[in-house]
């Protein structure tokens, strides 16, 4: 999760805690009888977690939708950068497969001219 998620989440969980610290505080300076504290007590932690568990669900569901988000993007990029090392690499075997044909007929022409001024050179000693 981000860090901005994270600081939303001990942002929620610190105020969820001092909420129930204050309705606990509350109850327990009321002029009531215990058995009437405690059951309020219970039935407003129940309340808390409640809340709790469904802010979580909230939470949980948004860095679903993140990471999905993200992980989306990162498979477009990949498929992006991976066409594109790709049409770079023919493009180089291409360049490099010309240039070489281009210079093996060019070598091939030169030594034919060198066998044959050799040939003629060695044409001109015999006589």
């Amino acid at each position: 999760m981000s860090k901005k998620g994270n600081n939303a989440a001990s942002v929620l969980a610190g105020l969820l805690a001092g909420a129930a610290a204050g309705v606990v505080l509350g109850m327990l300076y009321a002029p009531e009888e215990g058995a009437e504290t405690r059951k309020k007590i219970k039935t407003k932690a129940n309340d808390l977690k409640d809340q709790a568990v469904d802010q979580y669900g909230k939470v949980s569901e948004k860095a679903k939708e993140q990471y999905q988000d993200l992980s989306g993007k990162v498979k477009d990029q990949y498929g992006n950068i991976s066409s594109q090392v790709k049409e770079t690499a023919d493009k180089v075997v291409t360049s490099v497969k010309d240039g070489y044909d281009k210079y093996k007929d060019q070598a091939v022409a030169a030594t034919k001219d060198v066998v044959s001024d050799v040939e003629n050179e060695l044409d001109g000693m015999k006589s």
